[in-house]
């Protein structure tokens, strides 16, 4: 059986008694066309069972109505319930929405770029991997293509975006656990892109005060200046050796790492995982060590999975605006592409605390 070939622009024009130029005025929503016109050709599209093709109309009228989002991981919660809140607002204005998963990797995220660039979207949603050069990502500002970063600011390049303010999150998760008397604290953040002079070097500076510019940081180590920040008002010593950096968005690394810390015979009395995915892997060293919480072992973690509301007890932890995350960063990149000016906005979202259980006095 032969295949049947698509309809094109022309077959309707024919089949609707217009021009071809007429035609595409009507199927591209642009330029004038009288309403009985209209009328005609969108039936004889229907018939057809025409497409109209986004690229070439895009040629014509310079916008494709759609936009790109390029994610560090669309298989962790914390990305998905973002997409799902810049799906609900670009949908609801009657755009497409493309997606591509990056790995929080550089290369993989400037191919990613790329390819979204040869679709021809209108703009584009980026979690940057980069946070200090991201020469795409520069070259994107230049070109004037409307850019809205997420969860992640970069150096020097002052478009629109949406970040937490997680310093003061953190601080907030950890005073929790202070506040019940813990006094040994251990933390687990991958903690990816390098400090100069490593970590020990961050903690100098971090304990005395002295990381003044944090914006461009990576979340999570935004989250351990939040760590010794509730330290410091609290004038406890930090114990630095209980401070572990995993250097990978990885639940089995993170596992590792953590074990690490619970096979110690001085073991800290609570444990605070900087992300889910540490969360996760914490939670899988706690287990496999047969340690109970809160009666052994205290946690806190920082986003709010679903399964930390499954067990018994949940599991305390800051929640992140996830959904409005994604619905702002959508609405203020759709502002831009209908022509908002100005200086790129920022806006910076709160964690609200979780407690369902998971924090009680040393053992």
């Amino acid at each position: 059986m032969a295949k049947r070939s698509k309809a094109t622009i022309a077959d309707v024009a024919r089949l609707a008694g217009v021009s071809t130029a007429t035609a595409g005025r009507v199927l591209g929503s642009y330029g004038y066309s009288s309403e009985e016109t209209r009328e005609q050709v969108i039936q004889a599209a229907r018939k057809l069972g025409y497409r109209t093709n986004a690229l070439a109309r895009g040629l014509i009228t310079g916008k494709t109505r759609t936009i790109g989002v390029v994610a560090g991981d669309i298989q962790n919660p914390f990305y998905a319930s973002i997409l799902r809140g810049i799906a609900d607002v670009v949908e609801s204005r009657d755009f497409g929405l493309l997606i591509v998963n990056s790995d929080e990797n550089l290369a993989k995220e400037i191919r990613a770029v790329n390819l979204l660039l040869e679709k021809q979207v209108d703009g584009l949603i980026v979690s940057p991997c980069d946070t200090r050069n991201a020469r795409h990502l520069r070259d994107l500002q230049s070109a004037g293509l409307p850019l809205v970063l997420l969860d992640r600011s970069v150096a020097g390049l002052e478009v629109d975006r949406v970040v937490i303010d997680n310093i003061a999150a953190a601080e907030r998760a950890v005073s929790a656990l202070i506040a019940a008397g813990h006094r040994r604290i251990g933390l687990v953040g991958e903690m990816l892109e390098e400090q100069e002079g490593g970590l020990e070097a961050f903690l100098r500076r971090g304990l005395a005060g002295e990381v003044l510019s944090t914006d461009t940081l990576y979340p999570s180590w935004q989250r351990l200046l939040g760590f010794l920040r509730a330290h410091r008002q609290a004038r406890l010593e930090v114990d630095a050796s209980l401070i572990r950096r995993v250097g990978a968005y990885s639940a089995e690394a993170a596992q590792n790492v953590a074990r690490t810390l619970l096979e110690r015979p001085d073991r800290p009395t609570a444990l605070f995982a900087t992300d889910g995915t540490m969360s996760e892997g914490v939670m899988g060293a706690v287990s496999a060590a047969g340690l109970g919480v809160p009666a052994d072992l205290s946690l806190v973690c920082f986003d709010d999975l679903e399964w930390m509301s499954f067990l018994s007890p949940g599991i305390s932890t800051m929640a992140q605006p996830r959904l409005a995350m994604g619905e702002t960063a959508a609405t203020m990149l759709l502002e831009r592409i209908e022509g908002a000016e100005g200086p790129g906005r920022v806006v910076t979202m709160r964690a609200d605390f979780v407690e369902r259980g998971s924090i009680a006095a040393p053992a």
